[in-house]
């Protein structure tokens, strides 16, 4: 055990350190970074290097902290118009199908508990509250590792799981809320149950909306002198949605995710560099997290629980989420088998699930102990089984498309200025009418902003002359013109960005 502050700053740089080139490793590698940092955390706690770390709350508390930072910036980072052709689909899976999975799985941990000897004799409501909490999914894990290999999905795959990794925590939270209440009391009725989920997710989602208004108005107007401040105001915001919603007894993880959305969608001063911070800062709030929670966890304890760990985790790959998926999806047409296939492989268990396993235990559930090594466990089988093999299954079943063309010069411009930037390959057949830029018909008010050649970048003038192979930066205010400029030049690779 380690008191002297100095100690604690020594080991806790060294994890740091550990877990950034950890994540560039699986991200080289095609692992999830969650799963690693898990593993240092291991390593380092009581069965490894021998760092004491057994306060549950003081973990539940790290993972508040980090999940209204990772859901705000989650609900930053969702673009409106990519996920409304796809919002009811993503809002059933993460209402409906956590539903599901729960029963499913609830009933399957009751069967198994009830019929053998070996293991601990559950209750009904007890064997919903261990899959309650193992019902929430984790799909940033995944979009790491299919960024890292360059992969994209058809189907609207990526903005769906996004959205549906992001709303679907708070109804795996409410369920074992309501779960824990309902043991705890003895007996609640059915009505009591629903009524505290509309309740709770009416004012999460309320309370978020005007709240993340609230931020948008104030970051607006406020005009403080330090651009740096910005961010920590926000960060602030973030924390005082995810307070003042669970005070008044409403969802607080719902509302900081739609808080985040409505930030994040709205038109603010500082957006790149609030972004960046919060980048930033999502990353060290999961790295610590999962430190936390890999050094609270024992080892040993693990293997006492391997075979039941084995059986359930196998039953929520192979049957539960996959059943969840596509009874959830059947009124909608837009996904292919395929597809509908791929979501129920992706649903993978991560960090949540651990923290809200926390929760029986503080509560002094009985077995609550016994809950805990069976989610840990269970959230290493599905990284290890389907945290590698995701960009494996998108290839076996055709759902990879075409990436892309990369950004090369990667500028970005103020949301209030209106304008298109494009960036052109220059080909022969481009330059077959001169190979200046004053030769090139382009549109009027339109700028060729910098010229790329074998690496090197410069400004052009009138009299430059182009070669083949060059990547020319262009902005305009006319998107149409520059188009037709386009295809009366011949050029055909070109990206686009407008504001």
């Amino acid at each position: 055990m380690m008191h002297s502050p100095e100690k604690i700053l020594f080991a806790s740089s060294i994890l740091l350190i550990l877990s950034v080139f950890a994540g560039k490793a699986g991200y080289r590698f095609g692992l999830p970074s969650l799963l690693l940092f898990l593993g240092i955390g291991m390593a380092f706690g009581s069965d490894g290097v021998g760092i004491q770390f057994d306060n549950a709350k003081a973990a539940q508390f790290i993972g508040m902290l980090a999940l209204s930072i990772i859901l705000f910036s989650g609900g930053m980072d969702t673009k409106l118009k990519e996920i409304k052709p796809v919002a009811s689909q993503g809002v059933v899976l993460a209402t409906l199908g956590v539903l599901l999975t729960t029963f499913l799985t609830g009933g399957f941990i009751y069967l198994i508990c009830h019929y053998s000897t070996e293991y601990a004799t559950l209750t009904l409501p007890e064997s919903l509250l261990l899959a309650a909490v193992m019902s929430s999914t984790d799909s940033a894990s995944v979009f790491s590792i299919l960024r890292s290999k360059g992969v994209l999905l058809k189907e609207n795959l990526r903005p769906t799981l996004e959205l549906e990794s992001g709303s679907n925590d708070p109804m795996a939270y409410l369920l074992t809320l309501i779960l824990i209440a309902f043991i705890q009391s003895g007996g609640m009725s059915i009505a009591e149950a629903a009524w505290m989920l509309v309740l709770q997710l009416v004012i999460g989602a309320i309370g978020g909306f005007l709240l993340g208004k609230v931020a948008v108005r104030i970051v607006n107007r406020i005009n403080v002198n330090n651009a740096s401040l910005y961010p920590i105001l926000i960060l602030a915001f973030a924390f005082l949605t995810y307070s003042v919603v669970t005070l008044c007894k409403g969802n607080g993880y719902l509302g900081v995710y739609i808080a985040g959305l409505v930030f994040g969608n709205s038109k603010i001063i500082h957006k790149r560099s609030i972004g960046t911070f919060f980048d930033g800062f999502t990353w060290l709030w999961q790295i610590v997290m999962f430190l936390s929670l890999g050094l609270l966890v024992n080892p040993h304890e693990l293997l006492p629980v391997t075979h039941i760990g084995l059986g359930i985790g196998i039953f929520m790959i192979v049957i539960a989420r996959p059943v969840s998926v596509f009874l959830s999806l059947l009124p909608y047409r837009n996904f292919s088998w395929r597809a509908r296939l791929y979501i129920s492989w992706v649903g993978l268990r991560g960090a949540v699930p651990i923290i809200f396993a926390t929760y029986p235990l503080l509560a002094g559930i009985e077995h609550a102990q016994w809950f805990f090594n069976i989610v840990f466990f269970i959230t290493i089988l599905s990284l290890l089984v389907q945290g590698t093999t995701v960009t494996y299954v998108a290839r076996l079943l055709h759902l990879i498309d075409k990436p892309e063309a990369k950004e090369e010069f990667g500028m970005e411009l103020s949301e209030d200025i209106r304008s298109v930037m494009s960036e052109i390959d220059l080909t022969p057949e481009v330059l077959a009418h001169g190979n200046r830029l004053m030769d090139l018909n382009l549109p009027d008010h339109t700028l060729a902003v910098m010229v790329k050649r074998d690496g090197r970048y410069f400004i052009p003038t009138g009299k430059t002359v182009l070669k083949a192979n060059d990547k020319l930066l262009m902005i305009s205010d006319d998107d149409k013109a520059l188009l037709q400029s386009y295809e009366m030049l011949g050029v055909k690779d070109y990206t686009l960005k407008q504001n």
